[in-house]
C-alpha cells in the first residue's frame, strides 16, 4: 500500500519561509519521480517542482529562486523549502510519486494547507 504523508504547513506572513516534508511508502522510492504540485482556490492544480531519481530538478518559473526541492533516498523523503512567500503561494500543496516500473504509476498526499497573509 502506498502511503504520501505532508507536514510542514500552516500559517506565515508574507517574506516568510516554510519546509515541507512527504513520507513516502510502499513504492522504490530512490526510483521514483517526487513532486510537489499545489492548488488554490478555484484553480487547477499545478506543477510547483520535480526530483528526479538522478537528482536534476525542474520548477515552475513562478517559484524559481524561492524554492528548493530536495530528496533523501535514506529516509524515504522529499521537502520543498519554501522562502520568500507571496501571498499568491498560498494552496493546498500535494506531494507526488510517480513510478515507471513497466508501467507508470501516479500517487498523491492528502495535502497540507498552506496560507500566505499579513
Amino acid at each position: 500500500q502506498v502511503q504520501l504523508v505532508e507536514s510542514g504547513g500552516g500559517l506565515v506572513q508574507p517574506g516568510g519561509s516554510l519546509r515541507l516534508s512527504c513520507a513516502a511508502s510502499g513504492i522504490t522510492f530512490s526510483l521514483a519521480r517526487m513532486g510537489w504540485y499545489r492548488q488554490a482556490p478555484g484553480k487547477q492544480r499545478e506543477l510547483v517542482a520535480h526530483i528526479y531519481s538522478s537528482g536534476y530538478t525542474d520548477y515552475a518559473d513562478s517559484v524559481k529562486g524561492r524554492f528548493t526541492i530536495s530528496r533523501d533516498n535514506a529516509k524515504n523523503r522529499v521537502d520543498l523549502q519554501m522562502n520568500s512567500l507571496e501571498p499568491e503561494d498560498t494552496a493546498v500543496y500535494y506531494c507526488n510519486a510517480r513510478t515507471s516500473l513497466g508501467v507508470t504509476l501516479n500517487y498523491w498526499g492528502q495535502g497540507t494547507q498552506v496560507t500566505v497573509s499579513s
